[in-house]
């Protein structure tokens, strides 16, 4: 095994109550090259989860990776907030994987590009869509959210949730379209632990 080649990460799934923080906010089309760009310098890495992480969003946010770090270490959970066709473009898993190795449980866009939805469900992240989309607009950068009820809630019955963002004492609602098997994917903490579990 080579000097790049490292074991994939364990990942824990979302827990069913927790405080977050946006990390970043985007705009439409967020592309899979702009959450993890390509090219000659990360290619040889893309074996080596920790190392290719620190280039995620260097195009957009230099800081994002230490932003996250610093929203882990007080013990919150960063979130991403999105508009329309979040993660379009070429379908690379690890455009998923490294926001999930950062801590990212949750990402809450208006809409997503249909197979990065999927890759995000892969490795544990839950994708939520606005319910509203005019509330995208009462959001921003380093806002605190909490979320309750995660998995008695949207990962049981019900199509919808309630998030009271604490810095500006609103609340508003997200939606999903995930399946009985995403949600069971998201609940075991990815597919891997999912298959895992049901051998």
């Amino acid at each position: 095994r080579g000097p790049n080649i490292k074991p994939l990460p364990e990942f824990t799934p979302v827990e069913n109550s927790f405080i977050s923080e946006i990390a970043i906010k985007l705009k439409d089309n967020i592309s899979t090259d702009d959450i993890l760009p390509a090219g000659a310098k990360i290619l040889p890495l893309r074996s080596n989860i920790s190392v290719i992480s620190e280039f995620t969003f260097s195009r957009l946010d230099e800081n994002f990776v230490s932003r996250t770090k610093e929203i882990s270490k007080k013990k919150n959970v960063p979130v991403i907030i999105a508009g329309e066709n979040y993660g379009q473009g070429s379908s690379r898993e690890h455009a998923a994987i490294v926001l999930r190795y950062l801590g990212v449980h949750v990402i809450i866009a208006k809409s997503f590009a249909r197979i990065h939805h999927s890759n995000l469900i892969n490795f544990g992240i839950l994708p939520l869509i606005f319910k509203n989309p005019d509330d995208y607009e009462k959001l921003d950068q380093n806002d605190i959210l909490k979320f309750d009820s995660v998995h008695n809630e949207i990962l049981k019955d019900s199509s919808s949730l309630k998030i009271l963002n604490l810095t500006k004492n609103i609340s508003f609602e997200v939606t999903h379209n995930l399946l009985e098997r995403d949600k069971n994917i998201i609940k075991a903490g990815g597919l891997l632990p999912w298959i895992q579990k049901n051998l």
